[in-house]
């Protein structure tokens, strides 16, 4: 592969602006479909700007080309005729140029603030795709809120009496969701990352520890913002710097090859597995959550990256499903894999899985993992790009999923494996040789 030469962190997004206006109604829907209303100013102003940027430009590239050629006209015996006339077109030009700049970058700027297209098969509501580790008999579904089963396998509750959660001291050292993993739950979390970092790299991905603090170009070229839809802070940002901290790794292993061209021999997919922690500011935000281990401000995370060929980023998506799917089945865990809801897809995602599993201290099921197809949206604002066969370059699509989302997993392994008789937890069989132990 060929480093490009480039001027700034990223350069330019090159988003095909002609593919927006053609494809005007389908994007209209994309953006209906993830309520975002908001962005619709944003297509409106790209469809009504862009054919008054393209006739300045126009004009802008026929005064050049009638600069050069008077320019190549003169002679000792016209000089004094055409210098007046060439003053003059360089006047228009200089007028012209900021212009052209100024419109050039405002549709430029509301091309990239739109999200991504939707897979037709994503619909409005939650399609469950497969239950696991559980029959369709045996399917979990919520007690009354006062049902006293709740606190019994409560995960917080149970953590705390057995020594292995603190958060009380978190509390008061760093602040609410904040949390200690003391002894087995130290263990815990250490066996889970060496678990799925051993899959991982048995199924051929390359394992990276990424740097957890980027800059905030490549997080906005990924699709992160500092804040959500709900004008909540997502993303820690650092005082005084142009950087951030990741809330997934997803983040730096998408810039890991930005400015890149692939050669065609390389090998596609390159797959890799990341492992850092993660930082999340909505951390309990608008009130959910706000107890234990299920949202808290820093983890440790796994995730699953993927560079691909257009043609094969809807198979990869599945395979890395299946993948997932594979991790979750071993730890025996029940859950169910669906296919998220447009209204649950970020910008950048054209398709997402998510793996959830039943929690019964939370009475609901629990997000575990998350995959998603971004096709050629973070590639065109990074910068990635591949010759095809034809020696013709093209942008790569990235697919991005979670391996292991640590505290959530341990709190599905707590409240489902705790038996309130014996006042144990068990250890997934997988997760013994790494513990050292069946009980915590």
């Amino acid at each position: 592969m060929r480093l490009l030469r480039y001027y700034s962190i990223l350069p330019k997004p090159n988003l095909e602006i002609r593919s927006i206006i053609t494809n005007k109604d389908a994007y209209k829907d994309s953006i209906l479909k993830r309520e975002t209303k908001n962005l619709l100013h944003n297509l409106e102003t790209v469809a009504s700007q862009r054919p008054q940027e393209l006739e300045l430009i126009a004009r802008l590239n026929s005064l050049k080309h009638k600069r050069a050629q008077i320019t190549k006209s003169i002679t000792p015996e016209n000089k004094q005729t055409v210098l007046p006339q060439l003053a003059d077109i360089k006047k228009s030009i200089k007028s012209l140029e900021p212009k052209v700049d100024e419109l050039s970058a405002t549709v430029l700027a509301n091309a990239e603030a739109l999200p991504n297209l939707i897979d037709p098969s994503v619909k409005s509501h939650q399609q469950v795709v497969e239950y696991l580790n559980v029959l369709e008999t045996e399917i979990p579904s919520p007690l009354p809120e006062d049902d006293e089963t709740l606190r019994v396998f409560d995960h917080k509750t149970i953590g705390e009496r057995k020594g292995i959660f603190e958060f009380a001291k978190a509390s008061k050292i760093s602040g609410s969701s904040w949390y200690y993993l003391v002894g087995d739950g130290a263990l815990l979390e250490n066996a889970l990352v060496q678990y799925a970092l051993a899959q991982a790299t048995h199924h051929h991905y390359q394992f990276v520890i990424p740097p957890t603090i980027v800059k905030n170009e490549v997080i906005k070229a990924c699709g992160f913002k500092p804040k959500d839809q709900h004008n909540e802070q997502q993303i820690y940002e650092i005082s005084d710097s142009d950087s951030s901290l990741i809330g997934t790794c997803e983040i730096p292993l998408a810039g890991y090859h930005a400015n890149i061209n692939f050669q065609v021999s390389e090998q596609f997919p390159k797959k890799y597995v990341g492992l850092s922690r993660s930082f999340r500011a909505e951390a309990g935000s608008r009130g959910r959550d706000t107890k234990g281990l299920y949202r808290v401000h820093e983890f440790t995370k796994l995730e699953l990256f993927h560079y691909t060929t257009p043609e094969s980023s809807a198979l990869e998506l599945e395979q890395l499903m299946e993948f997932q799917k594979s991790l979750i089945k071993n730890l025996g865990l029940k859950a169910k894999v669906i296919n998220i809801p447009y209204n649950d897809l970020g910008a950048p995602a054209y398709k997402k899985y998510d793996i959830e599993a039943w929690m019964p201290g939370r009475n609901s099921w629990g997000e575990l993992t998350s995959s998603s197809n971004c096709t050629d949206y973070q590639s065109r604002r990074l910068n990635i790009r591949y010759f095809d066969q034809e020696k013709n370059l093209k942008y790569v699509h990235t697919l991005n999923g979670t391996a292991m989302a640590v505290p959530r997993v341990i709190v599905a392994i707590v409240e489902q494996n705790y038996d309130p008789v014996t006042d144990q937890i068990k250890i997934p069989d997988v997760l013994v040789p790494l513990m050292g132990k069946k009980y915590i």
